[in-house]
């Protein structure tokens, strides 16, 4: 049964690869291989999967809901203890008796910051609602994607975000060895989707060099998100804003003449002031 949820987790993740490059390109995206790939995924699962997967699919695209013990990820319902314990063993199929997505045990790394509190000081607004000036890097030394995407993953350790930077490292790279998420202009999107217990976090960087991604263009400038399983059709919002933002090359021109990562900080709130509500 492991073999089952990891292959109905990796079918997920290319639709939801399949929805990103929708919200960024629109009509113009070229999604033909994904689409062959989506369709091969789900007629090899077994007749019972395939018959579960379609019909959550048919709903909503988060189909795989990760256990935050003792709830539900997707829709915050408490699990009895016999559901986790279903769900640890892994020997069928387990729904969310709220939601009926199937639950599954996660590994990577972990959100450990506090979440905000609603009655707690100023209320935050646009990209400040998913960001800080403790999460850039105006000078990103990196040669290689990987090496950015740990700098990055780096700041959210460091600012107490995540547990395991190593860990959030890996999965981005299993992303990014799926379809690479560089999108022309120099722009690419690294995240790592499933990091619960928390909210949507965005550290940002800037390579003055430019690092090879996969395209032909050099990255200059990279987001990397970790997103939480529920706000996964949020965040699709939130990257065509950025995209949005950072295609209009004032954006950029500024970001790479930020000096500091406080004047890359306000660069990003004033670019995005009316792209990411």
């Amino acid at each position: 049964m492991r073999s089952t949820i990891n292959h109905l987790i990796q079918l997920q993740e290319l639709v939801l690869i399949r929805d990103e490059q929708h919200s960024i390109k629109g009509p113009k995206a070229d999604t033909k291989q994904l689409d062959e790939a989506i369709e091969r995924m789900t007629e090899s699962l077994d007749p019972a999967a395939k018959t579960v997967f379609k019909r959550l699919s048919n709903k909503d695209h988060i189909v795989m809901a990760p256990m935050n013990e003792p709830n539900c990820s997707v829709c915050g319902m408490k699990l009895a203890i016999s559901q986790i314990q279903g769900v640890k063993q892994c020997k069928t199929l387990v729904a969310c008796p709220s939601c009926a997505r199937i639950l599954y045990d996660p590994s990577g790394a972990k959100w450990i910051a506090e979440r905000p509190k609603r009655s707690s000081g100023e209320v935050k607004s646009g990209i400040a609602r998913f960001s800080a000036p403790s999460l850039m890097i105006a000078d990103l030394d990196a040669q290689t994607p990987q090496e950015a995407i740990a700098a990055l993953a780096g700041k959210l350790m460091e600012n107490k975000f995540i547990d395991d930077a190593d860990k959030l490292v890996a999965s981005a790279m299993e992303r990014e060895n799926t379809l690479g998420t560089d999108v022309g202009h120099g722009l690419a999107f690294p995240h790592v989707r499933g990091i619960e217990g928390g909210g949507l976090s965005v550290a940002f960087g800037i390579s003055r060099k430019g690092i090879r991604w996969n395209g032909v263009q050099p990255v200059h400038f990279i987001f990397f998100s970790t997103i939480p399983t529920a706000v996964s059709v949020f965040y699709l919002k939130v990257l065509a804003g950025l995209s949005e933002s950072f295609t209009k090359e004032t954006n950029r021109k500024a970001a790479l003449e930020a000096k500091s990562d406080d004047a890359l900080w306000k660069t990003l709130v004033k670019a995005t002031r009316y792209t990411i509500k």
